[in-house]
């Protein structure tokens, strides 16, 4: 599980998963913030309990609450 102290700098900066390469981001505590970037951007909030599956190759990054604790889980 990531925290705002522990969140590695690419999750906050503006990244995109390899073609072929999905996430599952899931939120155990507080709040995370979904950014897509580009002409079709967008947020979505995902609050503890909750999750959001991240499509190959969109581009996007993460704002957390002070409180947030996540985790992304990978699949091919």
């Amino acid at each position: 599980m990531f925290s705002a102290e522990t969140v590695p700098d690419k999750l906050t900066s503006e990244h995109r998963l390899k073609s072929g390469v999905w996430g599952r981001l899931c939120v155990g505590k507080g709040l995370v913030e979904f950014h897509t970037t580009g002409p079709a951007s967008s947020t979505t909030a995902v609050r503890a309990g909750e999750s959001l599956i991240i499509e190959p190759a969109l581009s996007h990054f993460v704002r957390l609450s002070a409180d947030a604790q996540f985790k992304v889980t990978f699949y091919h």
